[in-house]
């Protein structure tokens, strides 16, 4: 290693970073997230630094710049944008015998900035030595999917505690106690967003003198793995992944999603393809049901948005009926997937202000949905699961009066590698799903605008 790691201690410390404008800003944003104490040196602030000084949460130092501004300082950022300045303010720096960052000069620089996960008291930072900047970021992309946005507040949690699990849990128990709070159902009901539940939890074991011995059932998260590819998935999501035993997930599915779930954990594909159920839903509940019997933290994969057309009401009474405990994490639904794909809104000012998603298969036997009442002047209809039901969707608005020119898009497998997008009209919607093959999964999405001028429903279309 060229550079050695190494967390230094900010409180009641002093940083300086010479220069008012945006690459001194950069650098006051990074130390305002700790308790030292920071000085801008310039003789002229920009309007964010200003409001900084206004605000007292830093100081300027506008007068000459000599060493001794320099002495006993924890860290020292040149900022000032000129080439020629820095080189003579780093001398100035050095003279005093200051550590020295200075911006876009790594030549000249004692301390590296490292990418930052920042979950306070947690914090990761990464670093390539100033070689690879993106694959910093890249990295620090990942960590953050890895930890939950609150685990600093039950670390802060578990630190106020430290002292009465001392007191309270024999030593012989107490690694074992705090592999239950990190590792088991004090962490996942924290990240779900009950710090008081969790919190109580801790108090009882430490009370009880230790943690449980076992936790008595288990439990499912119905997870949204959003549409298209696997970073579209929530962090939450992923979370929740890599706490699983066992993964049941839906045929379309990215595999790189799986991938987040932990090495050891069960995956199992319950998928269902058009026309063929080897996987009827009630077949799915009872697994997911035995599977929590057993102990077992379940997440229940599916694509989308678990709570749009993915039957996950059905599951959730299913779990209910049997009193397992049961998580919605939310997903990237198909429609704005869709939108997003084909560089499109699924709402626009002026001209679309409402929007509405509608299946175009319902369960057999059920009463067609009404389409055309679905459809409104500044309404865009996102249809989902309409690929066989479109010449029929067509044929009913048409006769219900809407224009032949009204717009459509339909987006076959949204964000994916052999992603289809197809641009028509109402009037061409069914000839245009033939000639180009679409197939599912696809969004069609329907738009009437508020700038066509029409009496829907007045007269018939043939």
């Amino acid at each position: 290693m060229k550079t050695f790691p190494m967390f230094l201690r900010m409180e009641d410390r002093t940083v300086v970073i010479v220069g008012g404008g945006e690459q001194a800003a950069q650098k006051c944003r990074l130390i305002l997230k700790t308790e030292a104490r920071i000085i801008v040196a310039a003789d002229a602030l920009d309007d964010e630094l200003a409001a900084l000084h206004r605000a007292g949460r830093i100081e300027q130092h506008d007068g000459p710049i000599t060493p001794a501004l320099f002495a006993d300082t924890a860290l020292v950022f040149i900022a000032t944008g000129c080439p020629g300045a820095d080189v003579a303010l780093h001398a100035l720096a050095k003279q005093a015998g200051a550590v020295v960052n200075v911006v876009d000069a790594p030549e000249l620089c004692d301390a590296i900035t490292p990418s930052i996960v920042d979950r306070d008291p947690v914090v990761v930072a990464i670093g390539t030595e100033g070689t690879a900047p993106v694959l910093a970021r890249q990295i620090k992309t990942r960590v953050e999917q890895m930890l939950e946005p609150r685990l600093g507040d039950l670390a802060a949690l578990s630190g106020r505690m430290r002292g009465a699990v001392a007191q309270r849990v024999p030593r012989a128990g107490r690694r074992n106690f705090w592999a239950w709070v990190f590792n088991g159902e004090p962490r996942q009901t924290h990240a779900r967003g009950a710090e008081r539940e969790a919190a109580e939890m801790l108090k009882s074991a430490i009370a009880a003198g230790g943690a449980p011995e076992a936790q008595v059932g288990g439990s499912v998260a119905l997870v949204g793995a959003g549409a298209g590819r696997r970073d579209l998935i929530t962090m939450r999501g992923v979370q929740r992944l890599q706490e699983a035993d066992i993964v049941f997930h839906d045929r379309l599915i990215d595999p790189g999603v799986l991938e987040y779930a932990r090495r050891d954990a069960e995956r199992v594909c319950v998928g269902k393809a058009p026309g063929a159920h080897p996987w009827p839903q009630d077949r799915i509940d009872g697994l997911l049901v035995a599977a929590a019997r057993q102990g077992k933290r379940v997440v229940r994969l599916k694509c989308g948005d678990p709570g749009v057309f993915a039957r996950g009401a059905e599951e959730i009474a299913a779990l209910a009926g049997a009193g397992i405990p049961c998580e919605i994490v939310p997903g990237v639904t198909a429609a704005c997937v869709a939108a997003a794909s084909a560089g499109t809104m699924l709402t626009e000012r002026g001209r679309t202000d409402a929007l509405v998603m509608a299946t175009g298969t319902c369960r057999p036997g059920d009463t067609s949905p009404d389409m055309s009442g679905h459809l409104r002047p500044g309404t865009t209809l996102a249809l989902y699961m309409a690929v066989q039901t479109a010449p029929a969707i067509q044929r009913d608005l048409l006769a219900a009066g809407h224009p032949t020119a009204t717009p459509v898009e339909i987006v076959a497998n949204a964000d994916r590698e052999d992603m289809q997008i197809v641009t028509t009209t109402l009037g061409g919607l069914a000839a245009s799903m033939e000639a180009q093959n679409v197939a599912n999964p696809a969004i069609i999405l329907i738009r009437c605008l508020k700038t066509m001028t029409h009496e829907i429903g007045a007269t018939a279309v043939a």
